[in-house]
């Protein structure tokens, strides 16, 4: 089958490797290179590095609604465009161009958290299952109908390590899903909409720790932070960036900090976490004990939101 690949992220990585092993990839569109935050170096995105080594042409236009990159699109004559993450809504034009419509590997169990975040809102919610869903895509924000889901226990796992094993297990259900559309026998499910719910793009503010949570509230959001928008708060006047952390049996109060021989602790409203691995304000990641070794922090101090 002839397929045009959309994405950008390292989640869309696999998608494209098992497309470009199965099927006849005839263009990779992916966004433009964004700029490193130390320094001003470009940096490609992860599906780019991929489709160069693979020796696929790349396209990275800024936008889609431009008319030329329509009729370039219809040149390729692709039977199916697959979409992962691309990172862009395909305007009605674009939709309207494969003889198969256009396919998008979504990182949730649709309807439930349509939008730019899923597997970030599925965490801090607290959904015991995450998933991939195969979907048609419409000029709705994930609205189309979907033929395949695969879902995986949630468990303790990281934001990082869901979307890493859901990145795999929709690479396998597009394969899937390519073999039944060229063979006629694939299935669409429409979407209940009175079950939609929305994942807005994670902010600092939705991972940012306060004494006021509870320890299940707080480790939530420790997993779902990433190093764009990590889990920070305030000791001694120092912003920490939380990394790893554990729930542990101490006694600390709300906003007081343990500080133990090998481990560094903070209270909440029910219960009190270790901190274990961290990134102080202009440091390397660290454990939390380690830190407390060299940063000469007063033995009774509190810790509190960053502001």
């Amino acid at each position: 089958m002839d397929v045009v690949f959309m994405g950008t992220p390292e989640f869309a990585v696999p998608s494209l490797k098992a497309l470009a092993a199965a099927h006849n990839v005839g263009a990779v569109y992916t966004r433009p290179d964004a700029i490193s935050r130390r320094g001003n170096a470009l940096l490609p995105p992860p599906v780019k590095v991929l489709a160069d080594r693979l020796g696929l042409t790349v396209m990275q236009p800024s936008t889609l609604r431009d008319t030329g990159e329509a009729q370039r699109l219809r040149t390729l004559a692709p039977d199916v465009i697959c979409v992962a993450a691309y990172g862009v809504i395909l305007p009605p034009d674009i939709l309207a161009i494969p003889s198969f419509g256009c396919i998008n590997v979504h990182a949730s169990l649709l309807p439930r958290h349509r939008g730019a975040a899923p597997i970030h809102r599925a965490v801090l919610e607290g959904d015991d299952t995450v998933g991939v869903s195969i979907m048609r895509m419409e000029e709705g924000l994930d609205t189309g109908p979907y033929a395949m889901q695969r879902s995986i226990p949630t468990l303790d796992r990281t934001v990082t390590e869901l979307t890493d094993l859901l990145a795999e297990e929709g690479a396998q259900a597009l394969l899937e899903i390519l073999d039944e559309i060229a063979t006629g026998t694939v299935s669409w499910i429409a979407q209940d909409d009175a079950l939609a719910t929305y994942a807005a793009k994670i902010g600092r503010q939705d991972v940012s720790l306060s004494p006021e949570l509870t320890i299940v509230e707080a480790l939530r959001r420790v997993r779902a932070s990433t190093s764009q928008a990590p889990s920070r708060l305030l000791i001694d006047d120092v912003i920490v960036s939380v990394i790893s952390a554990s729930s542990v049996d101490d006694h600390a109060e709300t906003g007081e900090v343990i500080l133990g021989t090998d481990e560094l602790v903070i209270g909440f409203v029910d219960g009190a976490m270790r901190l274990d691995m961290i990134r102080p304000a202009g440091k390397r990641d660290m454990s939390g004990s380690a830190w407390i070794c060299g940063a000469r922090i007063p033995a009774q101090c509190l810790w509190q939101a960053v502001a």
